[in-house]
């Protein structure tokens, strides 16, 4: 298979500039899983991989080949995209050949590859089958299938499960993660938005935001040690609370002064020339409990929702601040309407100033 590297690529269309400065390397046998807000630039930088679009600066190298004017069915990347594009009067089988039969693959190694493919996706059953007899998680195997016979250096993945019912996505998401599994050396990049897909399946997630990459980490670097705002909230579901504050006492552990009357304590350590910094402290909605533990926020309980294994507690936001929202394990009644007083441990409350985390 191939690594990659991007080296201050960049993509403008005229005066509008959409991304810049991306540098990043990829190795062989990753799966790196692009994610960010609508907009972000993140199918736009997947399409330049593929050559389906130009790059307006920088360098894209495929196996230490600069590949920037490389036709994109010479750069050896397969692409499926987010709908399955399947031929509708071809069999699974002449859909998942017609690529080699175009390039002229003798009969029996056209006849191996699709062979090879069906068995890892499991679809030795339905080779005979029109595109119109197959379920949706199906038909986009099949695309999957047509990637595979290519044995491309490189598979890109365009937000292929979006088209799916929330079982289907499920089911396919553990099926590409599997296929993952039985070809360690492939190289493969997965542009989504959904959180549960980069978390599930990533070996590095990167985070686009501003034209740029916020972050770049294992899925659980960007949970645990996110390096700005941005990583912090976009990363979990719900978002990671902010709370405005000022650091009041400093060392091994930082103590916060919070806007709403409380103390934060958080071990991210400080020295004495923070005292008074304004800052924001962070904590994830799992992070916050109703023990006796250093307490962070009080307020008054305005929604909840009973999920079954946990329990989302939504508060009425003070002083214009965003809402809170706390997720307390199992099923809590009688909640609503109460005032609550939630803690959080110091090692799961973050600190924030001028939208970089103090932890580096």
């Amino acid at each position: 298979m191939a690594d990659l590297k991007l080296r201050n690529v960049g993509k403008s269309y005229g005066e509008v500039e959409v991304l810049k400065d991306i540098n990043l390397d990829i190795s062989t046998g990753e799966l790196i899983v692009f994610v960010g807000p609508s907009g972000c630039g993140k199918s736009t930088l997947l399409r330049m991989v593929a050559g389906l679009e130009r790059i307006s600066a920088g360098e894209l190298e495929i196996d230490g080949m600069v590949v920037n004017d490389v036709p994109p069915s010479q750069r050896g990347i397969a692409m499926v995209f987010q709908s399955y594009a399947l031929y509708p009067h071809m069999t699974v089988r002449d859909n998942m050949a017609f690529a080699l039969k175009i390039a002229k693959m003798p009969k029996d190694e056209i006849d191996a590859a699709i062979a090879r493919a069906a068995r890892i996706l499991q679809l030795e059953d339905y080779l005979d089958r029109l595109p119109k007899a197959l379920s949706g998680g199906q038909r986009q195997r099949v695309a999957i299938g047509r990637s595979i016979v290519r044995d491309p250096k490189v598979y890109l993945f365009d937000e292929p499960l979006s088209n799916l019912d929330a079982a289907l996505r499920v089911a396919t998401r553990i099926e590409i993660a599997q296929l993952k599994e039985s070809m360690p050396q492939s190289t493969m990049i997965y542009v989504t938005h959904d959180q549960v897909e980069a978390m599930t399946l990533a070996s590095r997630i990167v985070v686009l935001a501003n034209k740029g990459i916020a972050q770049v980490g294992t899925p659980l670097e960007l949970y645990e040690r996110p390096e700005n705002e941005f990583v912090a909230q976009f990363i979990g579901s719900p978002a990671m609370n902010l709370l405005d504050g000022r650091i009041v006492e400093t060392g091994a552990q930082t103590t916060i002064e919070l806007a709403t009357g409380n103390k934060a304590v958080s071990d991210i350590a400080t020295d004495a020339a923070q005292i008074g910094r304004p800052v924001r402290v962070g904590v994830r909605p799992e992070d916050m409990h109703r023990d006796a533990g250093t307490p962070v926020f009080t307020g008054q309980v305005n929604f909840t929702e009973l999920l079954g294994e946990v329990t989302q507690l939504y508060f009425d936001p003070q002083d214009g601040a965003q809402p809170v929202i706390a997720k307390l394990p199992g099923i809590v009644h009688g909640l609503r309407g109460q005032t609550v007083t939630l803690s959080a441990d110091p090692s799961k409350v973050h600190l924030f100033a001028d939208g970089q985390s103090l932890r580096a």
